[in-house]
């Protein structure tokens, strides 16, 4: 079980190499772009949790590149977190062409953060309270 969304990529020319084919690179911000998306359709601002002191730095990246990405694909991120975040939140990633290829595997973790102390903190009550909500929905 999983709470999960699809974000729409399409795939820039300035993303591509000489032969058409996405930079390993900016797989870093497609994931950034979904992660801010999963947020915000569970109805958080990444910029307001920014705003009320909280960070969200990533910690760990992890990527497998089963096939190419190229100019013009037309890209849907599958985002699911599969537990409840505690100091840690950990998302999980399949990145498809329009053809429904499987073209990457991913992770990411991020940390909760202060902005004034710089310091981990857990996952804001706020949030915890979404995503616990989302999870036993998802049990009905």
């Amino acid at each position: 079980m999983s709470i999960s969304s699809e974000t729409l990529l399409k795939v820039r020319y300035s993303e591509t190499d000489q032969m058409g084919v996405v930079h390993h690179g900016n797989y870093a911000q497609y994931l950034e772009l979904a992660r801010i998306d999963w947020l915000s359709r569970l109805g958080v601002s990444y910029k307001s949790m920014e705003e009320s002191g909280i960070m969200l730095p990533v910690f760990t990246l992890d990527f497998k590149f089963k096939k190419s990405a190229f100019f013009d694909d037309e890209l849907t991120v599958k985002t699911f977190l599969k537990k409840i975040p505690t100091a840690r939140i950990v998302f999980d990633y399949k990145i498809y062409n329009q053809d429904k290829e499987l073209l990457t595997i991913a992770s990411s973790t991020l940390v909760f953060v202060d902005a004034k102390t710089r310091k981990p903190i857990l996952c804001p009550s706020y949030l915890l309270d979404i995503i616990e909500k989302e999870f036993n929905r998802l049990l009905v």
